[in-house]
């Protein structure tokens, strides 16, 4: 299983260890919870001249979710791993709402102030919020995950393909692109272009080949926009024809196909301006970062027979990997950032007008909106317990978010702190 962090009496990491020698530590009163998500404990005693490991974060980042692992290089251990939610694009919805209330506003001439132009500058290396905040949520768990365990190095992967090697498969001088790990570019470019699925049939989870669209005995080039993936079927039926031949009966297929294989990968390149961003964050914490390509970390984790996985990927994630990873009952921590609440000062309907203001006070009855706790109830008609994080109300009557759905009229006095709020909620 994942390994518990420990700290010593000043707070300062120690190695991290498994759970049952935390659960013993605990109950002989050597050692009390520090923090519950990701789950620490601290001494009690001081430690004299601890010998302490030291580990690898790996970051394999993406649109959605972020996988992260600490790795024992020396002896290929698996110490904790993590897949991280984003909230990029409920942030870009957010930012579009406000826009079109705003044109509104201005449009009919309500009493508003008028827009400016030229007066605003961008910093260098500024992001829009959406991406801006994936690239925050990264580097605060790097920070607190150095708090937690010595951190020694820093593996990223910076670009997700290759795109020098897909416009030519022959190209010489770059090592990692030869041998064994030759392709993987391209096959990996086109498995997320295309869904992982055929491109004329739909059929999914099959092996897919490599075809060109228009047949180089036709005049069909190698580049990647020529090329779609196919099941084995398909492409022995499609044979050298040309694809306007092959689809002359679907002319919606047809069209479909030859606007997916032109269409770029508009995702993958704000993705890859953010890794480009975080990689210069990263090197500002003076560590040694490493860097590496999907192709390499997708290479890597197949080689080792691992499922794909987010936290898996950034577990292979560049040349440091070591060839052998101990992954016995690893079992991720799943992080969802969630924000830390809004500027409103009251919600409005579909139209921008106001139904009802927000209290600004944060604390109600010792807790705030985003807590997650725990809930006994013990007498009406909601007996049970409840987990999961709280929305405050100034009556005392909280409102629970739990995996089975949100619970409402839950008095404060059945609820206890489990997690203070932090911008981001937790499950396993």
């Amino acid at each position: 299983m994942s390994k518990v962090f420990v700290l010593d009496t000043n707070k300062q990491p120690l190695n991290p260890i498994y759970p049952g020698r935390a659960r013993m530590l605990l109950s002989q009163g050597k050692a009390a919870v520090f923090r519950r998500y990701p789950f620490t404990v601290i001494l009690k005693d001081e430690v004299a001249n601890p010998q302490i490991a030291s580990l690898r974060v790996k970051i394999d980042p993406g649109a959605k979710t972020t996988g992260l692992a600490l790795i024992n290089d020396s002896t290929g251990e698996v110490v904790w791993v993590t897949e991280l939610q984003h909230r990029g694009f409920q942030i870009r919805d957010a930012l579009t709402s406000r826009r079109q209330l705003r044109r509104s506003r201005r449009n009919r001439k309500t009493r508003y102030r008028k827009p400016r132009f030229l007066n605003r500058t961008r910093l260098k290396g500024w992001l829009p919020p959406s991406l801006n905040s994936r690239v925050s949520n990264i580097l605060t768990w790097v920070k607190r995950v150095s708090s937690l365990c010595q951190i020694t190095a820093i593996s990223q992967e910076l670009v997700r393909f290759d795109t020098q090697q897909m416009e030519d498969s022959e190209i010489s001088g770059v090592g990692y692109q030869q041998g064994t790990l030759a392709g993987y570019e391209i096959r990996e470019f086109l498995l997320e272009k295309w869904k992982r699925t055929c491109a004329y049939c739909g059929v999914k989870d099959t092996p897919l080949e490599i075809e060109h669209i228009n047949p180089r005995s036709k005049g069909g080039s190698n580049r990647v926009s020529n090329l779609c993936l196919p099941c084995n079927p398909c492409n022995q039926k499609k044979g050298n024809q040309d694809i306007k031949d092959f689809l002359k009966g679907k002319p919606d297929k047809l069209l479909r196909i030859l606007s997916q294989a032109k269409r770029p990968l508009a995702d993958t390149a704000a993705v890859n301006a953010t890794r480009s961003n975080l990689y210069e964050n990263l090197k500002k914490t003076g560590l040694p970062v490493e860097v590496a390509t999907g192709g390499r970390t997708k290479y890597n984790r197949t080689i080792r027979g691992l499922e794909k996985t987010h936290y898996w990927d950034a577990a292979c994630v560049g040349a440091s990997t070591p060839e052998q990873l101990i992954t016995a009952a690893i079992k991720p921590l799943l992080i969802a950032a969630k924000g830390h609440g809004t500027h409103q000062q009251c919600r409005t309907d579909k139209f921008g007008f106001p139904v009802c203001y927000c209290s600004r006070t944060k604390f109600h009855k010792g807790f705030q909106t985003g807590d997650i706790v725990t809930a006994v109830v013990t007498s009406g008609k909601k007996i049970g317990t409840y987990l999961g994080r709280v929305a405050t109300r100034a009556t005392g009557s909280f409102k629970i978010s739990t995996p089975d759905g949100l619970v409402q009229g839950i008095s404060h006095k059945y609820c206890k702190h489990i997690h203070k709020k932090d911008g981001y909620s937790y499950a396993f």
